[in-house]
């Protein structure tokens, strides 16, 4: 199986990075982020790195790496570096394993500008990848996810289903039916997240996964 998965949130801070690396455990997938912003806690490939156990799956090197914490258009703006959306798909070719999928997961949500032309969302239509969306409750969560499969509906991207994090709400059964997008699974929230939590929600995700990947 040799495919591309997207990972994208309904906002910034939804727990993108930590589904990421349940689903790399579970599928025992490839992991990229091709661009990172913000370097001060260190990368989002560096966290999959310590919490990915499988042996098998391989985390690729960032095709940009950026210290201001901010957009990645934003941030190159004042680096004074130009992303350039070919260098990108380029390497995703490059990278891509013949036998894995390939978890890419991109910054904030799918109308993150990646340069000053493209959006997150048209990234994700070049790199001909299906969606993981990634959901947390809060106020204004229900709003946030309806309109992130909206978009996506309108734009023919494929998804693959929802990945929520967080306490349990009864919201999650309401984005589900009205969005009329599957529910991956739910990720509890934790304090510690280390190799052994992820690997348990792993197994809690793999059924669900290889069922909607078929």
């Amino acid at each position: 199986m040799s495919e591309r998965i997207f990972i994208t949130g309904i906002g910034t801070g939804v727990g993108k990075t930590v589904a990421a690396a349940c689903i790399t455990e579970a599928l025992q997938a490839d992991y990229w982020k091709p661009v990172q912003a913000g370097l001060t806690e260190g990368t989002d490939t560096q966290t999959i790195l310590r919490l990915v156990a499988n042996g098998v799956s391989v985390c690729h090197p960032e095709a940009y790496c950026l210290d201001t914490p901010a957009s990645p258009h934003l941030a190159a703006r004042l680096e004074n570096i130009t992303i350039d959306i070919n260098v990108i798909l380029a390497q995703a070719n490059e990278l891509q394993p013949p036998l894995r999928p390939l978890i890419i997961e991109g910054a904030g949500g799918l109308m993150v500008p990646v340069n000053e032309e493209i959006f997150t969302l048209d990234l994700i239509r070049q790199l001909h990848a299906r969606v993981i969306i990634v959901a947390t409750n809060y106020l204004g969560s229900i709003n946030h996810a309806l309109l992130t499969a909206r978009v996506l509906q309108h734009t023919g991207v494929p998804v693959i289903g929802w990945i929520f994090g967080g306490d349990y709400h009864s919201n999650e059964d309401d984005v589900v039916r009205w969005s009329g997008y599957p529910k991956i699974g739910h990720i509890p929230q934790t304090d510690h997240v280390d190799k052994a939590f992820v690997r348990q929600q792993a197994q809690l995700l793999t059924a669900s996964l290889h069922t909607l990947l078929a």
